[in-house]
């Protein structure tokens, strides 16, 4: 879809602003172009002494009246044009953020933040000045020209006509090189913002990363190029813009120039009168505000095309995980994982290879291996955060895809290993999947997380805002707020993906401890535990060890102890370890 054809679905679901703007802008162009024509009258009137005083006042009263009633009619159109157009860009950043919300992890891994904000700024600034001010300053300047051009043909002179308009093919001339010139630059101008957009959002979120590695100014030198190249760029952009000002001038100017001429000898040769001289020179003057309505609105088309070129194909980006499932009821979490092949887009070496699994309903299953084994890639396949390239993964006997997407999630909780905290209070953290959630609930879930008593010790106790992210709260406080945040909801399968690395021994036992009370009051709830910790694990039903995409070892515990492999030197390594620290 063009961008034209885009404003022209947008005009039709909203002509009712759009016409009665239209109106309005027809009749202050009928108006303008009588005012000229009446003025002209009048000056011919007094010449001949065909006036007097009472006419006088009549004339001008209707050249007052006309004046205000333009005044009015501008204002109305204004309103009905901007709330039409502002509800455009209502719509498109809405469209942008709900498709954003729907894509999954590789459509990510694809696109920058920076980048993905600027489009919900800029970008959809430019279409909607494209919607509103080019749209209807464009039907303005059209009807004022035709008119002005009609009234300059049959209400005054054809041949002064001809003469004033010997100079606007040049004008259209230039407007052309003029305009590809316009849509590059401004193409440049939105990139370099989202350029500059990324960088300031790599570093505030990076902030203490870049403190910590003293790299403030090699930072400060990234950031002041960025803002020197976008700083460029709209300046070209707003450069060749400003080119049509110069073209309309001179072309105006000429025509000024060939009136005068042609005008002077007609009025010597009593072809015309001063009255109709000066009335066409009026309508010249009205040509100014056409003219430079044309170069604006190709300005704004153009950057509105520019963007959406960006914006275009964001939005109709395909869902790489496709929401086509039907049941929405799910059984006990049964899961059966049968020849699983998976290579994320940018990588060549499969991060999954031919794994088969099966997990009864109530099992906690424990997963263990060395970094980049594909133990979080598994889940997020669980989580449908991508597609299975081959393989299944059954749940009760039913394909993943089978279910509705909002389904499945409703009966998954999962744990990342850096749990997103948003800037609200700790209560609000924890109850936010459900937010209809009692104090009596949130504490409780906070309980089980071992996080209660660090909650009470803060300033507000649960009203304690956290912070962007969570800042304010230490690694380990803001794991176990986001197991909290699990537990509150009951789910049937709770995935905790490393989602202890951060918290001491101690109280690492004592989550275990309630997580295994809990599985006990509710023994169909299933559990995947992700740990480089293997005391985490030690309890599990079944422990699988992952290396490179497969499964090397499984089995509970002891079995894998007497396995004598890769899980039994890791657990007596990670003892002598905790053996040492505790003397």
């Amino acid at each position: 879809m063009t961008l034209f054809q885009f404003l022209w679905s947008f005009i039709r679901r909203h002509r009712r602003n759009y016409v009665l703007a239209a109106m309005m802008l027809v009749s202050i162009s009928v108006l303008t172009v009588w005012i000229p024509r009446q003025v002209g009258y009048l000056i011919d009137q007094l010449a001949s002494h065909q006036a007097d005083a009472s006419v006088l006042i009549r004339e001008l009263g209707w050249l007052l009246l006309a004046g205000i009633t333009i005044y009015f009619l501008r204002v109305g159109w204004r309103i009905q044009l901007f709330t039409a157009s502002y509800q455009l860009g209502v719509e498109l950043r809405t469209r942008l953020y709900q498709k954003l919300c729907l894509q999954s992890g590789a459509f990510f891994d694809q696109q920058k933040t920076g980048d993905l904000m600027a489009m919900g700024t800029n970008d959809a600034d430019a279409i909607e000045l494209a919607a509103g001010e080019a749209a209807l300053a464009g039907f303005d300047g059209s009807v004022t020209f035709g008119l002005v051009i009609g009234m300059m043909l049959t209400g005054v002179d054809w041949r002064l006509a001809l003469a004033a308009l010997l100079p606007f093919p040049l004008m259209a001339f230039a407007f052309r090189r003029i305009t590809h010139h316009v849509h590059d630059a401004s193409k440049a101008s939105l990139d370099s913002f989202s350029a500059l957009n990324e960088q300031v959002q790599e570093s505030l979120a990076g902030v203490r990363t870049i403190r910590a590695l003293g790299l403030e100014q090699r930072n400060a030198e990234q950031f002041s190029a960025l803002a020197s190249a976008a700083r460029e760029s709209s300046y070209q952009a707003q450069r060749w813009e400003a080119a049509y000002e110069p073209a309309v001038g001179l072309s105006l100017t000429v025509a000024g120039f060939m009136t005068l001429a042609t005008g002077g000898w007609l009025v010597w040769q009593h072809e015309i009168t001063i009255g109709a001289l000066t009335s066409f020179s009026m309508y010249l003057g009205q040509l100014i505000w056409p003219m430079f309505a044309a170069g604006w609105v190709l300005a704004l088309l153009e950057r509105g095309k520019a963007a959406w070129k960006r914006l275009e194909p964001i939005l109709n980006a395909e869902l790489q995980v496709k929401d086509n499932g039907t049941l929405t009821t799910l059984p006990a979490p049964a899961l059966s994982m049968q020849h699983l092949q998976f290579t994320y887009p940018s990588q060549q070496t499969p991060a999954l290879q031919d794994l088969s699994l099966e997990i009864r309903a109530g099992q906690t299953i424990g997963i263990a291996g060395p970094t980049g084994a594909g133990k979080s890639t598994l889940v997020r396949l669980l989580l449908r955060q991508y597609e299975v390239q081959q393989g299944q993964i059954l749940w009760g006997g039913q394909a993943l895809s089978s279910y509705q997407l909002d389904a499945l999630r409703k009966q998954l909780n999962w744990v990342a290993q850096e749990p997103f905290l948003f800037s609200a209070s700790v209560a609000e953290n924890i109850a936010l999947a459900a937010p209809g959630a009692s104090q009596a609930q949130i504490e409780r879930a906070a309980t089980l997380a071992s996080v209660h008593e660090d909650i009470l010790r803060f300033p507000q106790g649960y009203q304690t805002p956290v912070g962007e992210r969570g800042i304010t709260l230490s690694g380990g406080q803001r794991q176990r707020v986001a197991i909290a945040r699990a537990l509150l909801t009951d789910s049937a399968l709770l995935i905790l993906d490393d989602a202890l690395s951060a918290v001491d021994t101690a109280t690492e036992t004592q989550i275990l401890q309630h997580l295994r009370h809990l599985r006990q009051q509710h023994p169909s709830r299933t559990m995947i535990i992700i740990s480089h910790r293997l005391s985490a694990l030690a309890e599990a039903d079944q422990i699988l060890v992952m290396k490179n995409g497969k499964i090397h070892e499984q089995g509970n515990h002891d079995s894998l102890l007497q396995q004598d492999g890769w899980y039994a030197s890791q657990w007596r390594y990670q003892q002598l370890e905790a053996s040492l620290d505790a003397a």
